[in-house]
């Protein structure tokens, strides 16, 4: 589960209700005149030929010594989309049920974020775990260890600057060093050339992140860890929860929230839109249609399983950004 998932779900907690689970829809935009992000990776080619054993530095304070990438099972959908874009993903047996991607769907779920079933893994016999800070619960994670399976955790995405160091973490425990390097470039580039379609000039779109779960009712506002900060920041945009003094992660949506950040547009994912009635029951939320974004229709739909992942596929979600919010480069 992603840092972003974690501080939705205990804010859900805290509001007394739950989100609706479930996989995340395959790859789409429904805002006006948005390009689909593929639901799959590019994995470099040819396949890097791992060099091991490699003893890594892991999140949590111990190294841990990886001899074999022969069977590898990442416990979050964007670790497995970081092995699978490296080239490896013919040796993952596993997934999150986060992984939705086209080239892992076949594989058996095994976690669904904070639900880590040891049990499950083991039984794979797996030769690597790639977990996160917000993996759990705990016990199951000690229990693979216990298990003498070596598991490297990596530190959860927050920005764009994450990216570089979340992949050569990863290609480093996999003993694919120099295709971290490549990808690191690869992806650098192509974030680069996303950016090139900014304007030039103008007063920049204030936009509000909206988490969005109508079945549950369940109706959030980013603040300034919401984890958008610097997607929205690298499109050229403002957002508006830090921008008016949200702190927290996520804060349940109010009509006077709303109209202190008096949003150009709003950014929700995917699934959240669809739970919601899409952007004619979006507008039904209280405040969100006497707001600019609302009175425009002005809204940025991004799939949920890449919209935050900081990995591989930020090139695409950033370039979806900017092209909804601008429109296409002419």
């Amino acid at each position: 589960m992603s840092r972003f998932a974690v501080a939705v779900t205990s804010v859900v907690l805290a509001l007394g209700v739950s989100a609706c689970g479930g996989t995340a829809a395959p790859a789409h935009s429904t805002g006006a005149g948005a390009p689909a992000v593929p639901d799959r990776v590019e994995p470099l080619a040819p396949a890097p030929v791992p060099a091991l054993p490699a003893t890594v530095a892991s999140a949590d304070g111990t190294r841990v010594t990886v001899a074999s990438a022969d069977r590898v099972i990442p416990l979050t959908g964007s670790l497995n989309e970081i092995v699978h874009t490296l080239g490896l993903g013919p040796r993952v047996v596993a997934r999150d049920i986060t992984a939705t991607f086209e080239q892992a769907a076949d594989l058996p779920v095994v976690t669904r974020g904070h639900d880590v079933s040891a049990e499950s893994v083991l039984s794979l016999h797996p030769t690597l775990v790639l977990a996160e800070t917000t993996s759990g619960p705990a016990e199951a994670i000690q229990q693979i260890r216990d298990a003498g399976v070596p598991l490297l955790v990596v530190a959860p995405a927050k920005s764009l600057d994450d990216v570089a160091k979340r992949t050569g973490t990863v290609a480093a425990a996999l003993g694919v060093e120099e295709a971290g390097a490549q990808l690191n470039e690869r992806t650098a580039k192509r974030i680069a050339a996303a950016r090139q379609g900014l304007p030039a000039s103008g007063k920049k779109p204030r936009v509000a992140f909206l988490y969005l779960r109508g079945t549950a009712s369940v109706y959030l506002m980013g603040g300034s860890d919401s984890g958008a900060g610097s997607l929205l920041e690298a499109a050229g945009a403002v957002d508006t929860g830090p921008e008016s003094g949200l702190g927290k992660d996520f804060t349940p949506i109010t009509s006077e929230a709303l109209a202190a950040a008096a949003p150009d547009a709003i950014l929700v994912m995917s699934k959240g839109l669809e739970s919601v009635g899409g952007v004619d029951g979006l507008v039904k939320i209280p405040g969100v249609a006497q707001t600019p974004a609302g009175m425009d229709r002005r809204v940025i739909s991004v799939d949920d399983g890449v919209l935050l992942n900081y990995g591989p596929r930020t090139d695409q979600v950033l370039a979806s950004l900017i092209t909804q919010l601008y429109g296409k480069a002419s």
